[in-house]
């Protein structure tokens, strides 16, 4: 995640209420339409929902949280079939010094998982945020060896115990870039210039042949600017990987969603699918929240604004059968970043995940059980 990367809110009130979304419908539809009222039959937890049609439902984790509040923890527990790490994979949190690699967190977050019968996924390998001030002082000339053993290290650390890991993380700047290729700004990138990416991707293939390997990144959902050529740019660089043979397996969708945004077309967003696919590349839905941020105060219109975009853009991506996993980036408002990172102007707690900061299910949680309801069963994910 990244908060330079996330679409700035365009759209007041005056917007909000223009596109419908105070009686929650569709562009398009009826003002004398019945409001969505989100209802889901049964008593099965997300992760139950989302197996029944081959996919994986989890969240974003961090040890702070399980290890301190054990009902957070039990809760994640029964409503998650895997586990991402938060931040304490991420170069900053694992390698504060170039000889030390401090595994306690994560090591604790893995064997949680264990635990309890859930899946484990790493984030994030290679990064242009998160990084050690001694990363500053690598050469050109070391930097590929400083990667490599970096990756082969950690990734040969949780082989045969993860599921997945986001290999490469946000390489593409979308209209931000002054590069061709769009790609973004990095310690790796200045480096070793593009090759960072296949560097890191056959490091982490030599060092765990079974792991799921992903290409991650953000501000792929929306009919703007920024979002389409960021899809762009991301096609031609999964299209380059393929060509010469990088062991890329999947592409993550961070899916970090605007509630006030009216900005969504499914139309493109299911071709883009569809050619991700046609690439013979999996899709996993990684890192997704909705910002409730410009909405009204009114907490029972936001919960419907905020269901109504979840549930959008899920019946959508979850059409494409070469979507396997759905992961938000945590479960509960009490832990989400948005609380820090996107705050709302009048002073009031976001609401932006399937449960409220008192782990309380709300329309949020029924929006996705719903997604998961109607989703197209598939094979079983890997």
């Amino acid at each position: 995640m990244t908060l330079s990367r996330r679409r700035t809110l365009q759209l007041g009130l005056g917007a909000f209420a223009s596109a419908g979304c105070a009686g929650m419908h569709n562009p398009g539809e009826a003002s004398n339409d019945p409001p969505q009222n989100f209802s889901v039959s049964g008593q099965m937890q997300l992760k139950q929902r989302a197996a029944a049609k081959g996919l994986i439902y989890g969240a974003a984790g961090s040890y702070p949280s399980l290890s301190q509040n054990p009902e957070y923890a039990k809760l994640f527990a029964q409503a998650c079939g895997i586990l991402v790490t938060e931040n304490e994979l991420k170069w900053l949190a694992l390698r504060p010094e170039p000889d030390c690699y401090d595994f306690t967190k994560s090591d604790w977050l893995a064997q949680f998982a264990q635990q309890n019968g859930l899946l484990f996924r790493g984030h994030t390998l290679a990064w242009n945020q998160a990084n050690p001030d001694w990363l500053k002082q690598v050469s050109r000339q070391d930097a590929e060896k400083v990667l490599t053993q970096h990756i082969s290290t950690v990734v040969k650390h949780y082989a045969g115990k993860i599921h997945s890991w986001d290999v490469v993380n946000e390489a593409i700047a979308g209209v931000l870039s002054e590069r061709s290729d769009g790609l973004q700004t990095s310690p790796w990138l200045a480096l070793l210039d593009k090759e960072y990416i296949d560097i890191a991707f056959r490091a982490a293939a030599a060092a765990d042949p079974k792991a799921l390997l992903v290409y991650n990144d953000t501000a792929l959902d929306y009919d703007t600017p920024e979002d389409n050529r960021t899809r762009s740019a991301v096609l031609d660089l999964l299209q380059s990987l393929k060509s010469r043979n990088v062991p890329v397996q999947a592409l993550g969708i961070q899916a970090h969603l605007e509630a006030a945004e009216t900005r969504f077309n499914a139309k493109k967003l299911r071709q883009f699918l569809s050619e991700i696919a046609s690439m013979g590349l999996k899709i996993l839905i990684t890192e997704l929240d909705v910002s409730d941020r410009g909405l009204p105060g009114d907490i029972a219109m936001r919960d419907r604004a905020v269901a109504h975009a979840y549930e959008e853009y899920l019946s959508v991506v979850l059409d494409e059968p070469a979507v396997i996993a759905v992961l938000t980036w945590g479960i509960s408002d009490r832990y989400t970043w948005l609380a820090d990172f996107a705050p709302r102007s009048d002073g009031q707690p976001v609401r932006t995940l399937p449960y409220t900061d008192d782990l309380r299910p709300k329309l949020a949680w029924n929006a996705i059980a719903r997604a998961f309801d109607g989703a197209p069963k598939r094979s079983a994910s890997i």
